[in-house]
């Protein structure tokens, strides 16, 4: 039960990852390592020391270029342990081609970011007339029939991704809190409960628990609510 929670290490270096890490402990089994540690040069020392403390990774590397380049690095990847990798739901071939070069990586297309919303889209020059719940709708069919394993996607719109195509994939929701957070640059955040009620997979948590005066308390405590919230759904 603990693999749904992911804690999102959103760090700027190698060694105070590591001191998070530990402090953690076992209340953690799932980390998410994005750019900012990529970008510390230290990204694959990390990658390797998680492993060796037993814990799945997260690669949230967004990948996203032309075909031929995202199929390289993805099979370049693959030769590391990665649990999940993200790219970007890009045309059928990239995807396609991804998912061909993974091994044993799962990889998930990232439909919409959490702090986009309709008027973010609209300046992108996304069709005002395609809603935000249609637009990630069609990311998400075009992710799952080019051969994803599953996609991002806040936990607001899971339910909605569940009753059109089921439950055969893996919904990643970051942006999960147990209550608001001031100044908070995630514009579609969701509840636990609300999350794994709707059909997220496993939910993605950052500074909830990262700047916690006590991380791991903070993490026992989102344990406790995914826990509760399992719990409730089984029961009904």
């Amino acid at each position: 039960m603990k693999d749904k929670l992911i804690v999102a290490l959103d760090i700027p270096d190698f060694s105070a990852a590591k001191k998070l890490v530990d402090e953690l402990g076992s209340e953690v089994s799932f980390y998410k390592i994005g750019l900012e540690l990529m970008m510390s040069g230290e990204y694959f020392s990390l990658l390797k020391w998680l492993k060796s403390k037993g814990k799945k990774i997260f690669a949230d590397l967004k990948l996203y270029d032309i075909s031929e380049t995202v199929a390289r690095a993805v099979q370049n990847l693959a030769q590391y342990e990665i649990d999940l990798l993200t790219i970007h739901t890009a045309n059928r071939e990239t995807m396609e081609k991804a998912a061909q070069n993974k091994g044993k990586i799962q990889i998930i297309g990232v439909t919409i970011l959490t702090n986009f919303d309709t008027k973010d889209l609209n300046e992108m020059g996304f069709d005002p007339s395609v809603s935000l719940e249609e637009l990630i709708n069609k990311k998400t069919a075009l992710a799952l029939s080019s051969g994803l394993d599953g996609v991002v996607a806040s936990g607001l719109e899971a339910k909605n991704l569940r009753q059109n195509f089921g439950n055969d994939f893996l919904i990643v929701s970051p942006g999960i809190r147990a209550q608001a957070i001031a100044n908070d640059d995630q514009k579609r955040v969701c509840d636990v409960k609300t999350s794994l009620t709707n059909g997220s997979s496993h939910l993605v948590v950052g500074r909830p628990i990262t700047r916690a005066t006590n991380p791991r308390t903070a993490a026992a405590q989102f344990n406790k609510l995914i826990h509760e919230a399992l719990n409730n759904s089984f029961a009904s």
